[in-house]
Order: structure tokens, then C-alpha cells, then sequence
């Protein structure tokens, strides 16, 4: 079973990323900025909230929205990405797809008490290298180590 795992590991790879917008959700404290991570639903792991790039939708409009559905966060945000990371996305048990991810930083002004993934998900506020260390994807975790010199702040 695990050489056939590598099988369809490799498989996604060899196709097109597919397209995901995520929303990096910040705020400014006293003590610097915290940014905001979320669980997946399907692994638990940690992550910024994203989903699908939509027809029809704006990229940075799409993200916020996947702010606000996974985390119930509004807010002001970005209209262009402040950087990108890919990864592959397990769809089901034997199905795997690349995703490259734009992210756009969302400036939160509020957090509703109740959301659309409230209760299939963890939220947790903290500093961007704590945050850093917690993702699994390099690339997003380098984004957030870099957050000084994103601009957002």
C-alpha cells in the first residue's frame, strides 16, 4: 500500500496546479502584530483560511469571503497578493491535487460570535513566527515569517 500511495502522490504532481485564494487575517496589538491560523476540517492542521479562485469573483474578494465563512472574520482587504505557496490537497482516499495559492492580507475589524465552520474548526491568534512554525507548507510559513516586510502593518 505505501508504494502504491507514492504512485497517486506522484500523479498530482504531474498535472496543473489548480487555483486557491486565502485570506491572512491580522491585527495590530501593543506587543506587534498577531495573524490568525485555522484548522483544516478533514486533518486538523494548521492553516490560513482559503478555498477556490470563483469566475466571476475578484481574487482578493474570494479570499475575504473564505475569511469570513471559515473564521468569521470581516475586514479590509488586500487587492493584490502579498505572495503565494503551493500544495497538494487530498480530496479523498485516493485522490490528491496540486493547488497554488495566492494570499492576500486582510486587515480584521471584527469577528462575528457565530460563523458558517464555527464548530469544525480552531482559531487561534498569535505572532507570525509562532504561526510560522505551526503550518506545514514552507512556502506559507515563509510568507509569514516575512510578515515585517509584507507592508501590512
Amino acid at each position: 500500500m505505501r508504494g502504491s500511495f507514492r504512485v497517486l502522490h506522484a500523479v498530482a504532481h504531474m498535472n496543473p496546479p489548480l487555483k486557491q485564494v486565502a485570506a491572512l487575517p491580522f491585527v495590530e496589538t501593543s506587543s506587534g502584530p498577531l495573524v490568525l491560523l485555522i484548522t483544516t476540517r478533514g486533518m486538523g492542521r494548521w492553516t490560513i483560511p482559503k478555498g477556490w479562485a470563483k469566475p466571476g469573483l475578484e481574487d482578493a474578494e474570494m479570499a475575504a469571503r473564505e475569511a469570513f465563512e471559515e473564521a468569521g472574520i470581516a475586514g479590509d482587504i488586500r487587492p493584490r497578493p502579498v505572495g503565494s505557496y503551493d500544495y497538494t490537497k487530498r480530496l479523498h482516499l485516493f485522490s490528491w491535487v496540486r493547488c497554488s495559492v495566492d494570499v492576500f492580507g486582510l486587515r480584521a475589524r471584527c469577528q462575528e460570535l457565530d460563523w458558517a465552520e464555527k464548530q469544525s474548526r480552531k482559531l487561534r491568534w498569535i505572532s507570525p513566527d509562532k504561526a510560522a512554525s505551526m503550518v506545514r507548507e514552507r512556502q506559507l510559513a515563509m510568507i509569514l515569517r516575512d510578515f515585517p516586510k509584507l507592508g501590512l502593518v
